[in-house]
């Protein structure tokens, strides 16, 4: 019987969490309490990159914006559960890494909902007249997690994940 709780690779899943979860929580608040980004306003750091303070109360893109921060930290801290779930009973590393990348992003931003009210956000990307949302570190990494999620997707369809497979 598996483990739903703990599985052969959950020490990796765990740590790439953990690792997300305290290397965005860090910067988060080295942003706003060090390098004060609030009272600075938007700065211009490359010709396509800003630093700028955005509180997002919303979901993905800013949708949602509304004051029901508990309901959302509830929906997130669910969805964690079931990755989590789905990372122990996972046998490729890829996907447990993947997964352990969603998961931290999760809990940073959750965080920032129970602390703060709404998620710190402080990058945005644009190009001309064109300008991508304004994010942070933890939704770089479920970015990443998702993007491995759906490589390893590929690989499966089209049977190259065959090897170390248990």
């Amino acid at each position: 019987m598996k483990s739903y709780i703990w599985g052969p690779l959950a020490p990796l899943g765990f740590a790439l969490a953990l690792l997300v979860f305290v290397v965005d929580q860090a910067h988060k608040w080295w942003m706003l309490n060090i390098y004060d980004i609030g009272a600075r306003g938007r700065v211009a750091f490359t010709p396509f990159l800003d630093l700028l303070l955005v509180w997002n109360k919303g979901i993905s893109y800013g949708l949602f914006n509304n004051n029901g921060q508990g309901i959302l930290v509830g929906v997130m801290l669910f969805v964690c559960a079931i990755l989590w779930i789905w990372l122990c009973r996972a046998h490729r590393p890829v996907t447990v890494a993947a997964l352990g990348l969603v998961i931290g992003g999760a809990l940073g931003n959750a965080l920032d909902r129970l602390t703060r009210g709404a998620v710190a956000d402080f990058f945005q990307l644009h190009w001309g007249n064109w300008a991508w949302y304004v994010f942070n570190l933890a939704d770089v990494a479920i970015v990443a997690g998702v993007a491995l999620l759906l490589y390893e997707s590929f690989r499966e369809r089209n049977g190259a994940a065959g090897l170390g497979n248990a």
